[in-house]
C-alpha cells in the first residue's frame, strides 16, 4: 500500500474499489497467443464521438494547484523513494505536454525533473545519484528506473517539439540522464540492475532505453539501447526468453493475453494488474517506436483489461487471470490502450478511478485518436 501513496494523493475522483488477496490456487497456462482465435464482431467507434482533449484537460487542471503542492517537496527531496512516487505526476505532465503543446505543462514537467536532478550527491563511481531511508540509506535501481522512465519520454517530448529556447536544459538533461542514471547502473552489471527478476521492473529500463535510443546523439550508446530494448522485448539475459515470450492465451478469455512476472513461469494468477501497469507503460510505446510489438499485440492487451482485468462496472480483478479484486488503478499503464483503439477509449471514459496520470494519458489517446 505504501508505494501507492504519490498516485493515490493526487485522485480526483475514486471508485471505492478495495483490495483483497487472491485465493487462487496456481496453475500453469500453456500455449501461446499466435495465432489469435477470430474475435466476433463488434460495433465500430467512430473518434469523432470520444471526449476532445479540451475536455481531459479540464478533468486534469482541477487538481493543477494541489499537484504542485504535494508534488514539488518531493522533487526536492533527495530520497529516491519520494522521487518514485512523484513519477506519476511527471508522466501526466509530459502526456498533457504531448497531447496539447502547451508550454505550462512542459515547463512544470522540467521544474520537477531539474529539481530531481538538483538533489543527486556522489556515489561510488564517480557518479552522481540518490539513495533511499527506505531502503537503508543505499541506492536503490528500482526507485530510479521508476522515476526517469518518464524524465527519459520528457526528453523524447521535447525533442519532438524541437524548442529552440529549450535547448541548453534539453542537452544538460540528456547528458545527466545518459551518464548518471543508465550508464551508472548499466556499469554495476546489467544482469543485476536493468535485467530484474520481474516482468515489470525489467520493463522500466526497457522504457528508459527506448527514450535514449530516440535521442542520444552517441551512435555507440544508441546501439546499447538498442540491445537493451532487444533483449526486453526477446532474451532477458539469464532468463530465456523476454516479453514476447512470456505472453500466453488467457486461461479466461481466448482472445486476450496472460503473463506471468516470474520470467519463464506460467503460473496462475500471473502478474498483478497494479505492477502490470509498468508493462503496460513499456509496450505501448514500443509498439508507437516500431519494435517487435504488432496491431494484434494491443488488441489482445485491450482484450485482457476490457473483458478479464475490467468485465464491467466497478468490478477491477487483481490479476491477469482474472482472479481477485482491486482497486481500478490503470493510470500508470493499461489506461495508454486507448490510443489504439476508439472503442477502449470510449470504454475507459466511463472509467470512475481518475487522477491526474489518467486524465493526462486520456487527453494524448484523444490527440492521438483525433489528430
Amino acid at each position: 500500500m505504501n508505494a501507492r501513496i504519490g498516485r493515490r494523493a493526487l485522485l480526483l475522483a475514486t471508485a471505492g474499489g478495495v483490495l483483497a488477496a487472491c485465493g487462487a490456487k496456481e496453475k500453469d497456462v500453456t500455449g501461446t497467443l499466435s495465432p489469435l482465435p477470430a474475435e466476433p464482431d463488434r460495433p465500430v467507434v467512430e473518434a469523432a464521438v470520444l471526449k476532445p482533449v479540451s475536455y481531459w484537460a479540464g478533468v486534469f487542471l482541477r487538481g493543477w494547484n494541489y499537484q504542485a503542492e504535494v508534488g514539488l517537496p518531493m522533487t526536492r527531496s533527495g530520497d529516491s523513494w519520494d522521487h518514485y512516487n512523484v513519477s506519476y505526476t511527471l508522466d501526466s505532465l509530459v502526456a498533457m505536454f504531448r497531447a496539447t503543446g502547451e508550454r505550462r505543462y512542459l515547463d512544470r514537467a522540467l521544474q520537477f525533473t531539474e529539481n530531481v536532478v538538483g538533489t543527486a550527491k556522489a556515489v561510488r563511481g564517480g557518479y552522481l545519484g540518490w539513495t533511499s531511508a527506505q531502503e537503508g540509506n543505499t541506492e536503490v535501481p528500482l526507485y530510479e528506473s521508476y522515476f526517469w522512465r518518464y524524465g527519459s519520454a520528457l526528453l523524447v517530448a521535447m525533442k519532438e517539439k524541437d524548442l529552440a529556447d529549450y535547448r541548453t536544459r534539453y542537452n544538460r538533461l540528456l547528458s545527466f540522464t545518459e551518464k548518471h542514471v543508465f550508464e551508472k547502473w548499466y556499469s554495476r552489471g546489467p544482469d543485476e540492475t536493468l535485467y530484474r527478476e520481474r516482468t515489470h521492473m525489467t520493463a522500466h529500463w526497457g522504457l528508459i532505453a527506448l527514450n535514449l535510443a530516440q535521442v542520444t546523439g552517441d551512435a555507440t550508446r544508441r546501439q546499447r539501447y538498442r540491445t537493451v530494448v532487444a533483449d526486453v522485448d526477446r532474451h532477458v539475459p539469464g532468463y530465456g526468453g523476454g516479453l514476447k515470450q512470456q505472453m500466453r492465451r488467457n486461461p479466461v478469455e481466448s482472445t486476450a493475453y496472460f503473463w506471468s512476472d516470474v520470467w519463464g513461469s506460467g503460473q496462475r494468477p500471473g502478474q498483478d494488474v497494479s505492477h502490470g501497469n509498468g508493462v503496460m507503460a513499456y509496450v505501448v510505446e514500443a509498439r508507437d517506436r516500431g519494435t517487435t510489438w504488432t496491431k494484434a499485440d494491443m488488441a489482445a492487451f485491450a482484450r485482457l483489461l476490457t473483458r478479464v482485468v475490467w468485465p464491467g462496472g466497478t468490478t477491477y480483478r487483481a490479476y491477469v487471470d482474472g482472479t481477485g479484486t482491486d482497486n481500478g488503478w490503470f493510470s500508470d499503464g493499461f489506461v495508454k490502450l486507448g490510443r489504439f483503439d476508439p472503442g477502449v477509449q470510449q470504454r475507459l471514459e466511463s472509467h470512475r478511478v481518475v487522477n491526474d496520470q489518467f486524465a493526462a494519458n486520456m487527453a494524448l489517446n484523444a490527440r492521438i485518436l483525433r489528430p
